[in-house]
């Protein structure tokens, strides 16, 4: 290999470990999943992640070096989101290879899915042909905020923290079906199961709003 392109290798490698190295933290991980959900302040985000403002501060520099982030501020906010789909779709390949490839995620997936097993979810495919048909009520348990900035066509937003004190409006002769932010939240699943114990015919989806975008894409339908 000639020193030329030897160079232009090395300056090559170098770049890609720029994103390689943003992402050697299991906070920042946490941090570009929060934000694949929408844009967020860093008060907010502080609060989601248990840590403290200046290492929230902290990491996301380290993101937005990368170019993964970006920010803009609103008064006295600083507002961070993910500079495009890109990142978010990036997430969700780097979730699928590791529980392909990491037995302990495996494990960790199989606990979560035991201690809901009454709890039956719902394939996107049976969602969007019963949606379709007006079969079922679509309850997007997320934060308000998220639902705000990006959700299920058809859903609305009841999050898990006020879903008790909707119930009374909510059908009684549609199924319902919670979703909130994908294979690693609960919440759907404990929404299904407060709805259950209601007497309502209740369903979790697994897969979040970022899942159901691919799905549409793939299916060459409006998501």
């Amino acid at each position: 290999m000639g020193s030329i392109e030897r160079i232009w290798k090395d300056r090559l490698y170098q770049e890609f470990a720029r994103i390689g190295k943003s992402l050697s933290s299991p906070k920042r991980l946490e941090l570009l999943d929060l934000l694949a959900q929408g844009p967020k302040a860093v008060e907010l985000l502080a609060s989601q992640t248990g840590m403290s403002m200046a290492n929230v501060s902290q990491h996301l520099q380290i993101l937005h070096e990368a170019r993964l982030v970006r920010f803009t501020k609103r008064g006295t906010y600083v507002i961070y989101e993910l500079v495009d789909d890109a990142v978010a779709d990036f997430m969700l390949s780097l979730h699928r290879l590791s529980e392909r490839q990491l037995v302990e995620i495996k494990q960790i997936k199989t606990e979560v899915l035991e201690h809901h097993a009454p709890m039956e979810p719902i394939s996107m495919e049976e969602l969007k042909r019963r949606m379709e048909k007006g079969e079922v009520l679509l309850l997007d348990v997320r934060p308000r905020d998220e639902y705000e900035a990006n959700h299920i066509p058809g859903a609305i937003s009841v999050p898990f923290e006020e879903l008790e004190q909707h119930l009374a409006a909510l059908p009684t002769r549609k199924d319902i079906v919670a979703y909130c932010r994908g294979p690693y939240c609960l919440q759907s699943a404990q929404a299904a199961e407060l709805l259950k114990r209601e007497g309502y015919n209740a369903f979790h989806l697994v897969e979040s709003v970022l899942e159901w975008r691919q799905f549409a894409e793939q299916h060459h339908f409006m998501g």
